[in-house]
């Protein structure tokens, strides 16, 4: 009879040892809603939740992610639009993919997920993000954080990087050689060094603080947006594939007033001021030495003038010409009556 009772005394701290605490209410609805669990009472059964492995609590009000440790199998985690200032995934080792974009997180560390190859946690609060343990990471978006540190020197796998809106001042992608999608404007960078990323096929960097910004290495590179930069003063094209880089904006650069290019005809027909990317005071050339845009030599000839279609032409009153030299200068002029 004493064994007996002992027994059922001892029931309900065996059935809580095979018990998960989750705290928040809006997550254990979460968890019933998707069938985890039937009852509202701050526990879920963890022999029905650790061979789970992909969740999706997305847009619940979450304040609170605990519970989520015992939820070994995880390799996807979705958890965006919530009220989380803390999570911690360091039990999920088997994640590959996580979303905690749109939440309050303050502070986010990664580090025990090797396996991850996708993580997403724009719209936080960061100050500090390291994935340099991620090896297997593919791609990151953390664009509107406060980071003042981004630390990515050990995942070279990664192909996409979008840091934009935060307050960076300096971004090491020298080992990220698989990199082809960098976006990193909005930033406070004064130095931006991509000529490791040779893969590169689309670097947006506007709205920084560039000195000069040099993309010669990049041979792949079909669009370039490095506008809005109050003290650019060097821009260098030359990476002797200028036809496969349609799309270039460079406007807004008030001290950019020559730029490298592969071909200056080419680049005055096809990366004109008509459509507002380039600045109207900008010309184009071969070698845009301190030399040579200083030296405005009596002995250079006029080889050609043309209009902004890149046409020969006498010209006309009150349009843009371009006078081409054959030292590679290009002087833009208007005749105005």
């Amino acid at each position: 009879m004493k064994k007996l009772l002992l027994m059922l005394l001892c029931l309900p701290f065996i059935g809580f040892a095979q018990s998960t605490y989750v705290p928040d209410d809006n997550f254990e609805q979460a968890l019933i809603n998707l069938g985890y669990d039937n009852v509202l009472d701050d526990y879920v059964l963890t022999a029905y939740i650790n061979t789970v492995t992909s969740l999706f609590v997305v847009g619940h009000n979450i304040t609170d992610l605990t519970g989520i440790e015992d939820f070994i199998s995880l390799t996807s985690l979705n958890c965006n639009s919530n009220q989380l200032t803390t999570l911690d995934v360091s039990s999920n080792i088997a994640l590959t993919y996580l979303n905690c974009r749109t939440n309050q997180l303050t502070t986010l560390d990664v580090s025990s997920n090797t396996a991850l190859t996708y993580l997403d946690c724009d719209y936080n609060q960061l100050t500090t993000l390291d994935v340099s343990t991620n090896t297997a990471l593919t791609y990151l978006q953390c664009t509107s954080n406060q980071l003042t540190t981004l630390g990515v020197s050990g995942t070279t796998a990664l192909t996409t990087l979008w840091c934009y809106n935060n307050q960076l001042t300096t971004l090491d992608v020298s080992n990220n050689t698989a990199l082809t999608k960098l976006w990193c404007s909005e930033n406070q960078l004064t130095t931006l060094d991509v000529s490791s990323n040779t893969a590169l096929d689309e670097l947006i960097c506007r709205y920084n603080q560039l000195i000069t910004l040099d993309v010669s290495s990049n041979i792949t590179l079909d669009t370039l947006i490095c506008g809005h930069q109050q003290q650019l003063t060097t821009l260098d094209l030359r990476n002797g594939n200028n036809t496969n880089l349609q799309i270039v904006s460079a406007n807004n650069c008030p001290n950019l007033y020559c730029i490298n290019v592969d071909d200056v005809a080419w680049a005055t027909a096809n990366w004109t001021v008509a459509n507002g990317n380039i600045d109207s005071w900008a010309n184009f050339s071969t070698n845009c030495s301190p030399t040579a845009i200083q030296e405005h030599s009596t002995n250079k000839e006029l080889l050609k003038v043309t209009d902004l279609l890149g046409r020969e032409t006498k010209g006309t009153k009150d349009e843009i010409l371009f006078y081409i030299y054959d030292d590679g200068t290009v002087e833009k002029k208007i005749v105005i009556e």
